[in-house]
């Protein structure tokens, strides 16, 4: 057999398919390449994201917004300390980015100002904190992602 630049060219085209087809099936069979949709219910999401952004103005018109802080027992969410502990009603939702197993949902009640979220409901890494918290019929929203 001959080698010209007709067999090179023929060759090369089939050295490029097999290398690009080799990590297309690579990265749809291994799992670490696997990612989680934020939610299965964007559209609906979606539509309700107004809602959010007022919220969200409420809380940055408050004089003093949400902190959070890592202790030994786990994340403690502050509230306002200007507000009546016990009319703050809500939810808080954490989110994995890496892993929805992770995904948690804590009602919010405060026997004082702080909020605990205990060490071991919390693995080290990214989480995006959501907090969906209301005073005296007022709605707020509290975003951040955190490194834990």
């Amino acid at each position: 057999m001959k080698f010209n630049w007709g067999t090179g060219i023929v060759l090369a085209f089939i050295g490029f398919i097999s290398f690009i087809l080799f990590f297309v099936i690579q990265m749809s069979t291994d799992k670490k390449y696997e990612h989680d949709l934020v939610t299965d219910d964007y559209y609906k999401q979606e539509l309700e994201y107004q809602g959010e952004i007022n919220k969200e103005e409420n809380a940055k018109n408050l004089i003093q917004n949400l902190n959070w802080n890592k202790t030994a027992e786990g994340l403690a969410i502050e509230f306002p300390g200007d507000l009546d502990f016990k009319n703050i009603t809500g939810k808080m939702f954490l989110y994995r980015p890496s892993n929805e197993k992770f995904d948690c949902e804590f009602p919010i009640t405060l026997s004082n100002h702080t909020l605990l979220i205990p060490e071991k409901s919390l693995l080290d890494g990214r989480w995006n904190i959501k907090v969906d918290w209301q005073y005296n019929q007022e709605k707020y929203l509290y975003k951040k992602e955190i490194t834990y």
